[in-house]
């Protein structure tokens, strides 16, 4: 499985089921990273925590890669608020040590248009 297929399954498996059992094998148990929205620094459990709280407001792509290496993946993704049309462009940054997640930071570009419209997906196809 590539990285990128991993965090994606961790993720998807922490929103769909509350199951964590992925992100104990991907993520350090040193991890330190940039909770969404808050932008405060957490560790892992802090950072399951975040998971569980911001499933319940938020729907989002699959994330794809955009550049990686064994120390660092970038990924991009799309978001949406599931109680409004507000979408953002999300880049997501991650850093390894020892083949797992020591590190995760975002960076958000709020959308002013939904960028479902002229694809071949909608955002229901990932609630």
């Amino acid at each position: 499985m590539t990285k990128v297929d991993a965090f994606e399954k961790a993720w998807l498996l922490a929103f769909k089921k509350d199951d964590f059992s992925l992100f104990d094998e991907i993520y350090h148990p040193d991890f330190k990273g940039i909770a969404p929205v808050t932008e405060v620094e957490v560790n892992i459990d802090g950072f399951k925590e975040v998971v569980r709280t911001i499933k319940d407001f938020i729907i989002f792509t699959p994330a794809e890669a955009l550049v990686g290496n064994d120390d660092f993946l970038k990924v991009h993704r799309y978001n949406k608020l599931k109680e409004a049309d507000i979408f953002n462009s999300v880049t997501i940054s991650l850093k390894y040590k020892e083949g797992k997640i020591i590190h995760q930071a975002y960076a958000f570009e709020e959308l002013d248009y939904d960028p479902s419209e002229g694809k071949d997906w909608n955002w229901e196809d990932y609630e």
